[in-house]
């Protein structure tokens, strides 16, 4: 069933071009490339054998593809979980030097090969992502069933789903992290990644989380880098255009990669469209289809978030201030709602402000699109939002 489902994600490489396809585990990354690429040769090296053979004599990999026909290296050669064997990398560049081969290099996190100053092909490989379903990929996309389940494929899918989510984020969690040898503090990473559940979407504060684990500030910096490089999460800095006293512009926020790797970690059930864990959940879940439609339409703007030191805050503001959009979890926008939209409005004169909400129709107050959260992410895909 999941093969069926077509991935939004463009990946059409030139002759001879390589390139890597980085995302978190069961994003949907080998079955995409087995869908587009399917004469292409292929080495996981999850498989254990494969993995101890090129760990020990990674030349192995030169030697195997210099052996076979020319036939079947006109497709791109596929080597999934890349960052397992760094070593692999300096023999994949003398291939594409010497050889003119191409590969696409898949795998979960660039982290362990960054630090150990892997060869990183030096521009010779193109980046992709692969993110979580989207609603344009999804048909009649049920809102409550991505919130809970969120939209990692099997999950969404999947009808033992809880099960599923406490085994990835406990062994995502250990395969990613600890097996990589991420951090060596086991247990004050442990601590961590549950404060990271209570901390989730707010303000970030590096000092009363430090506090809860045992370490500091600066370890615990370290440790939201570690979820970012590894493509579980994303730091959504505070919108500053221009100095202003009464503006927050130093404390980030954290959201994890998938709506439902949130509600696992925070055991977290929404039963109804309504509430503040509702709320909370579907402005994630707006989040994760900005960051994608960044990726796959190649735009690379800015996402950030804007408060005022009084309280006023708008969700998101994309670009550098031409769109903000604040997400409602209710079914009935009042004009207290649209205060600090109306705030940022008259101070920065965005070209476009969006109320994203539960609402049944859309209707304008004023200079404000209000929107059931289907139309908005309609007119985001449609290039209708920002392009």
């Amino acid at each position: 069933m999941i093969e069926m489902i077509t991935r939004l994600l463009d990946m059409k490489l030139p002759g001879g071009q390589s390139a890597f396809l980085w995302g978190p585990r069961k994003t949907g990354k080998t079955t995409f490339l087995r869908a587009v690429f399917p004469k292409s040769l292929r080495y996981d090296l999850l498989q254990t054998d494969i993995f101890l053979e090129f760990v020990k004599r990674p030349f192995l990999l030169r030697e195997q593809l210099l052996a076979e026909s020319s036939e079947k290296l006109k497709a791109p050669v596929i080597i999934d979980e890349v960052q397992k064997v760094p070593q692999l990398l300096d023999e994949i560049h003398w291939l594409i030097e010497n050889k003119g081969l191409q590969f696409i290099l898949c795998g979960s996190s660039a982290r362990k090969l960054k630090r150990g100053k892997a060869n990183l092909l030096g521009g010779r490989a193109w980046r992709y992502e692969m993110r979580p379903l989207v609603s344009a990929e999804v048909a009649n996309l049920e809102l409550l069933k991505a919130l809970n389940r969120g939209m990692i494929p099997s999950h969404y899918l999947q009808t033992g789903y809880r099960k599923s989510l406490q085994a990835y984020v406990r062994d995502y969690l250990k395969e990613e992290v600890f097996d990589e040898g991420l951090t060596r503090n086991i247990p004050a990473f442990s601590r961590f990644f549950d404060a990271v559940g209570y901390s989730h979407g707010e303000l970030t504060n590096y000092a009363n989380i430090a506090r809860d684990c045992g370490v500091d500030a600066k370890t615990v910096k370290e440790y939201y880098q570690i979820l970012v490089d590894t493509l579980l999460g994303t730091i959504i800095e505070p919108y500053k255009r221009r100095k202003n006293r009464n503006v927050i512009t130093r404390a980030g926020k954290f959201y994890l990669f998938d709506v439902g790797v949130a509600g696992a970690i925070t055991h977290r059930r929404i039963p109804q469209e309504r509430g503040e864990q509702f709320g909370k959940a579907i402005e994630h879940f707006i989040l994760m289809e900005l960051l994608a439609h960044r990726v796959y339409r190649e735009l690379d703007y800015h996402v950030n978030f804007w408060r005022t030191k009084s309280g006023l805050e708008v969700d998101f503001i994309l670009g550098h201030g031409e769109v903000a959009i604040e997400v409602k979890g209710t079914n009935r926008v009042d004009k207290t709602d649209l205060r600090p939209l109306k705030a940022f409005i008259q101070e920065y004169r965005p070209a476009r402000a969006f109320v994203v909400c539960n609402e049944g129709t859309a209707r304008l107050h004023e200079d404000i699109r209000i929107l059931p959260w289907r139309d908005f992410l309609k007119m985001l895909w449609n290039g209708e939002v920002i392009s």
